[in-house]
C-alpha cells in the first residue's frame, strides 16, 4: 500500500497479517478522496475501524488537521502504530494532529457523544469487518441518532463496505447522498440531514 497524494505521497504503509483486516485498495481510496478532497483541506477527520491507518494518514497526508483513529484489535493497533512512526507523524516536538483510540467504535462514539467538549468531525469513514453486518447497522445508527452530535452541520459519513451489501438509505439523521461501486467494493456516501436533529 501506497499513499497516493500529498505531503507523504508515495509512502509505503504496512498492513495486518491475515485476513482479519482488510486495508482498503489504492484504488478505492484514491476514489474516496478524489470525491472528499474540497472537504479534507484543515478538517476534524474520524477513522473508525482504523486497521493499518491508511484512510487517515491519506487524510493526515492532504492537510486534514487532526485525525483520530479507533481500532481495538492488538494486531491493528501495533501495525497502526508502526505506520505512523514510520512516516515521523509521531516524532516529538511535531505536532502530528493524530490521536488513537484503543477501543470498540461503538464505547468511543457513546463516551465521545457525552462528552461536553467533544469535538465535531467534518468527515467520518468507517470500514468494519465486512463480514460483520451490524457493526454497520450499529454505527451508522450511533452516528445518525445519539451520537450526531458528534457531527458537523456538513459532516459527510462514508461507509466502504461489500457491493452485494445493501446499506440502509436513511440511518436517523444520515441520509445517503450517493453510492460508488468499484470491484467487489463500495462506498456509501451520507449526509446529516438537520431537519431530522
Amino acid at each position: 500500500m501506497r499513499i497516493i497524494a500529498g505531503s507523504l505521497r508515495s509512502r509505503t504503509l504496512e498492513a495486518p497479517q491475515g485476513v482479519a483486516t482488510r486495508p482498503t485498495s489504492d484504488r478505492l481510496r484514491e476514489t474516496l478522496f478524489n470525491v472528499l478532497a474540497p472537504r479534507i483541506e484543515g478538517a476534524a477527520f474520524l477513522d473508525l475501524y482504523s486497521g493499518s491507518g491508511a484512510v487517515g494518514i491519506e487524510a493526515l497526508s492532504r492537510g486534514a488537521a487532526r485525525v483520530e483513529f479507533v481500532e481495538k484489535a492488538p494486531p491493528a493497533l501495533k501495525v497502526l502504530r508502526g505506520n505512523l512512526q514510520k512516516l515521523g507523524l509521531d516524532s516529538p516536538g511535531k505536532t502530528a494532529g493524530f490521536r488513537i483510540h484503543a477501543v470498540g467504535v461503538g464505547a468511543f462514539l457513546r463516551r465521545a457523544a457525552d462528552d461536553p467538549r467533544r469535538e465535531r468531525y467534518e468527515v467520518v469513514f468507517l470500514d468494519p469487518p465486512w463480514d460483520a453486518a451490524e457493526e454497520y447497522t450499529a454505527t451508522l445508527g450511533l452516528l445518525g441518532c445519539s451520537a450526531a452530535g458528534l457531527l458537523a452541520a456538513n459532516a459527510a459519513v462514508i461507509a466502504e463496505h461489500r457491493k452485494k451489501q445493501r446499506l440502509d438509505d436513511r440511518y436517523g439523521a444520515l441520509e445517503r447522498t450517493r453510492l460508488l461501486e468499484q470491484g467487489d467494493a463500495a462506498l456509501s456516501f451520507y449526509g446529516v440531514d438537520c431537519l431530522s436533529l
